[in-house]
């Protein structure tokens, strides 16, 4: 994965692990959104190391400090995580 820089990683402080055609993705990424918190969308089937450690448990939100926050969650839990 690259390396981001510190301003991209202040304006996406977070990493969303998700695959394509995933409803309960789409389902975390319209909370993250609604909540304005920026993040990268990263889809775990063009990586085989993602694929095989969150296959079954996103959508994942990652933050740069290595917590991560599974599904499901809810908004509330989303602000405790992220402190927004």
């Amino acid at each position: 994965m690259p390396e981001l820089t510190q301003a991209e990683r202040d304006n996406r402080p977070y990493l969303l692990y998700h695959t394509d055609g995933c409803h309960l993705c789409e389902l975390a990424a319209a909370l993250l959104d609604a909540a304005d918190i920026g993040y990268r969308a990263i889809d775990i089937c063009d990586d085989e190391y993602l694929a095989q450690r969150y296959g079954v448990s996103i959508p994942v939100l990652k933050a740069w400090d290595d917590r991560e926050l599974h599904w499901p969650f809810n908004a509330t839990q989303l602000q405790e995580f992220t402190g927004a």
